[in-house]
This record gives C-alpha cells, sequence and structure tokens, in this order.
C-alpha cells in the first residue's frame, strides 16, 4: 500500500512513517516545513518528502490513504480537497497504527499525565536487555534504546506511548483508545490539555474508556500513590491490577529511596518481600517510579511470552501473580529483569545534561506542567547541594500558556532560588484575561524571597541569565534548568555554547 503523511516531520508522524515502511509499506508524506531532525532521517530512509501542501499535488501523487496528523485543521488545502472530492480514503495517525501495526500485538501502552516517554523507553530497553525483540514508538529521541521506533518480532510485546491527546480534527477520542492494550500502565493522572478537556472529571472519563478495553488476561499497572488513578482502577474487576509507589498499600512498594549526583537507588517490595534492589542514573522519585512500573511490566510480558527466571534471579517473585498465563520452558540463562536500568541513559530533553563542570551545570527538561517542575526542582535540591538553582521557563504548551493552571506553576517555581520567565507563546492569540500572567508569577516569588523576572523576548532572557551566571565561578557553583516542550527560539543550545560545550 502506497501511504502518504502529511505532517511528516513531527517526532511521532515520522517515527510512525518508518514503522509502517518497515512493516512493508510504501511511505512518502509532506510538511510544512520539511525540517531536521526527522526530516534527515526520513530521507536518509529514501521516504519521499515534499515541502508544503498542494491539492493538485496530492492528486498527482494518487496515494492509496491518507494520514491526516493531529496538527492538521480545516481550510488545509489537501484536507479541503480530500474531503470534497473522496478520491482517496484518510485515516488518523492512531487509528492508522491499530490498523497496520497493533491489532495482532500483545500492546503495553504507557499512559498518564506525566513520564509517559521515559517509562516507554525504559519497558522497551528492559525488554531487549531480557533477550526480547519488542516493537516500540516513542514519542521523543532516546538514547536507550537506539531509536525511536523499531517493529519488532510479532510475538513479542509492542511498547507505545498512550497519548491522552485527542486523535485529528474528525476524531476527538484520546490517540490511547485506539492502541488495544494488553498490559496498560498509568503513570499518573493530574488536569492538563485545557484546550480539549474541560476539567478533572472529563480527563477521569477519558482514562475510565480505556481501561474497559484491557481484556480479561491483561493488566493494568498504576500508580497507586494517586488519588484519582486509584479512584478508576478500583472499580476495574474484568483484569489484573497491581499498584506500584511508596505507600503502604501498593502491591509493589519503592522502598530505601535515596538521591545523590550520582543518581538513585532504592529497593522495590513486591507484597512485603523484597524482589529486586535499583540503582540508576536517572534521577528523581518519579523516574523510580517510572522504573518500578517498567520493570513490573517487563515482567509480565516475558512471562507471557513463555519465559520464567531461573530460581535467584530478580524478576522471579512478581511472575506467579500471572500463573494462569501458559509457560514455555525457561530460557537456558537466567535474566535479572530490573538490574539493566543501571545502564538506562534515558532520553534527550528529559533532564539532559548539556554542560557540568564543578561551577555550573545546564540542564534542558520538556517539563511544561506544574508538577513535572516541582518534582524535577526538588530532585535537583538533592543532586546540587548547596548550588543555586535557576529555573528558566517557557510558558508554551496549550495550558500552559494560559491561566488554568497559574497558581501551579508559581508553586511549583518556588522550589528554585531564582527564576526567568519567557513570553508566552503564541501570546497574541489570547485575550489579556486568559493570557498566563508571568507578572504575577514574579510579584508571588519575589514575596517569598525568591530571584525571579519576567521577559518581553527570549533574547532579553538569554542576554541577563548570561550577564549573571558567566562566567561560571567555582566559589559559587549553580545549575540552571531550562524547561519547554519546544524550542525556546534556540537559548539553550546558545547559552550552553556560550560555556564552550554544546550538544552531542
Amino acid at each position: 500500500m502506497r501511504i502518504y503523511f502529511m505532517g511528516i516531520c513531527g517526532t511521532a508522524m515520522g517515527n510512525a512513517a518508518l514503522l509502517v515502511r518497515a512493516a512493508g509499506h510504501e511511505v512518502l508524506g509532506a510538511d510544512s516545513g520539511v525540517y531536521p531532525p526527522m526530516s534527515a532521517v526520513l530521507a536518509d530512509a529514501g521516504i519521499e518528502l515534499h515541502e508544503g501542501y498542494d491539492s493538485a499535488r496530492l492528486a498527482k501523487l494518487a496515494p492509496d490513504l491518507v494520514v491526516i496528523g493531529n496538527a492538521m485543521s480545516r481550510g488545509n488545502p489537501e484536507v479541503e480537497w480530500l474531503l470534497a472530492r473522496r478520491a482517496i480514503p484518510f485515516t488518523s495517525l492512531p487509528a492508522l497504527l491499530h490498523d497496520r501495526i497493533l491489532a495482532r500485538r500483545d500492546n503495553i501502552v504507557v499512559c498518564g499525565t506525566h513520564g509517559k516517554t521515559t517509562t516507554t523507553a525504559m519497558t522497551a530497553f528492559l525488554l531487549r536487555e531480557n533477550g526480547r525483540d519488542p516493537g516500540y514508538l516513542i514519542g521523543g529521541v532516546p538514547q536507550d534504546p537506539p531509536t525511536g521506533n523499531h517493529l519488532g518480532l510479532p510475538a513479542d510485546s509492542f511498547v507505545i506511548e498512550g497519548d491522552e491527546y485527542d486523535s485529528a480534527f474528525f476524531d476527538k477520542r484520546s490517540k490511547f483508545i485506539h492502541y488495544a492494550p494488553r498490559i496498560a500502565i498509568l503513570n499518573n493522572l493530574e488536569f492538563d490539555h485545557a484546550d480539549i478537556f474541560r476539567d478533572l472529571a472529563d480527563i477521569k472519563r477519558a482514562f475510565t474508556h480505556l481501561t474497559r478495553i484491557v481484556p480479561g488476561n491483561g493488566a493494568i499497572i498504576f500508580n497507586g500513590d494517586d488519588a484519582s488513578l486509584r479512584e478508576i482502577v478500583e472499580k476495574v474487576t474484568w483484569c489484573k491490577t497491581l499498584a506500584v509507589g511508596i505507600g503502604e498499600n501498593n502491591a509493589v512498594r519503592i522502598a530505601d529511596f535515596s538521591e545523590n549526583a550520582a543518581g538513585i537507588s532504592f529497593t522495590l517490595l513486591h507484597d512485603g518481600v523484597e524482589w529486586t534492589k535499583i540503582r540508576m542514573a536517572t534521577p528523581g522519585l518519579y523516574n523510580a517510579r517510572n522504573a518500578a512500573m517498567a520493570a513490573v511490566a517487563t515482567a509480565l510480558a516475558c512471562r507471557s511470552a513463555g519465559f520464567q527466571p531461573a530460581s535467584g534471579s530478580s524478576g522471579m517473585g512478581i511472575l506467579p501473580m500471572f500463573s494462569e498465563i501458559p509457560a514455555q520452558p525457561a530460557l537456558q540463562q537466567a535474566v535479572a529483569i530490573a538490574g539493566p536500568l543501571a545502564r538506562f541513559r534515558g532520553v534527550r530533553r528529559r533532564q539532559e545534561t548539556l554542560v557540568s563542570t564543578p561551577a555550573l551545570t545546564v540542564v534542558e527538561d520538556f517539563g511544561h506542567h506544574p508538577t513535572a517542575l516541582a518534582e524535577t526542582l526538588k530532585s535537583f535540591r538533592n543532586r546540587f547541594s548547596g548550588a543555586t538553582l535557576t529555573a528558566v521557563f517557557e510558558p508554551r504548551s496549550n495550558t500552559a500558556r494560559t491561566r488554568t493552571l497559574q497558581d501551579d506553576f508559581a508553586a511549583a517555581l518556588s522550589f528554585a532560588d531564582e527564576v526567568y520567565l519567557g513570553p508566552v507563546n503564541r501570546a497574541e492569540k489570547l485575550s489579556a484575561e486568559e493570557r498566563f500572567d508571568a507578572e504575577a508569577v514574579t510579584r508571588h516569588l519575589t514575596a517569598r524571597n525568591l530571584r525571579a523576572e519576567a521577559f518581553a523576548t527570549n533574547a532579553a532572557l538569554l542576554e541577563k541569565l548570561s550577564a549573571s551566571t558567566l562566567p561560571p565561578d567555582a566559589a559559587r557553583p549553580r545549575a540552571v534548568v531550562f524547561f519547554s516542550n519546544g524550542s525556546f527560539d534556540g537559548i539553550i543550545a546558545t547559552y550552553a555554547k556560550s560555556v564552550g560545550v554544546g550538544r552531542e
């Protein structure tokens, strides 16, 4: 089949295009700007790329199917031609993934307000390290596993990031509804995406719908410390459920957590009995929970595929929960399920260290929700004890750029010593009453004895930040963390390079 992707250079669309090509289809596509890094990856794979959208060109290309990306809307010339002529069938990306990749796979779907990308990468990495060949689609650029997409073996699991955002302008269901989970990982549930969800109850409804399509021989692994998720999962009677967290009422409990500059360590208990100890460089209690859920999902997927670790392996304790699943003979060599996490290197732009010297550490993070900012800053207090902690935040996502969570952002940023706020992205599209009020946030922080300043341009922010932090002073070490789900107008790389260190 000849499949055409609209918006092909986005991370999710590009990785999905590569997956579909690996599945044997001819792939081509277009984007408003054929831009790197995905454009280079697609071109290297031999995928035909077109700049901009042109209905006459689309008619001439005559694909068998068009995949309309989530960023497309009415008014796009190719969308209008497809609707008017009805000459070529079209679909959404999530529906395509279900129909062409996921329908006959045992899928592990990773969902939640935060941590989806990292947990998806951890789960795929652990499965590979434990001798499986899973398929996966990761909504970022992982360092482990080595690519963002892989078809894997049909007999093995497929791990996919389950976004709750809508599927397309013509399909307002959450993407994860299409993904046919055998195992659903629910990391957390908070209000976000104010542009499509009315309130927290609206998001809970979407997650409830997801739980209803997990089969009887599947499982739901969830954050037992999250009251919203407990409320949803307590109503599930049709499949196995497993609570993971730090609270005493979790079946799998994180104990003895500690963090320092080298990383984190903790013990996982299953029903009060030690299952395994984990040490890893990936920071924060939130990543301990991500890792715990990835380890449990890996153990269950390996058991379902017929693998039983030999006696004494760290994966043994968790597997009897699914003793009703028929097992094949055990592998000849015991495999420690969670041990490889010590080698896990993380995902680009998720607490990615760009500069590391005794005087200055610069970190880039994809954080764009108050809880994510707060947890990262609290982790940095442990990692960079004694250093001045500088938070640089760009209000860019469809929710962050509004006042919906403004008070929560102010509370989260108060975990820093000083705060620099960039301009609100696409501010002209919001009224003054609904727009994120950076000046109000700075007044709140200043009243709490923090140094805080808002800037009209990112260029002005960069100039002030550089003047106050460069050159680095070893006598006054500093950790600077940039929070943005976008480009921040390139100032992150510019700042890092100003001290002689850039991206790898």
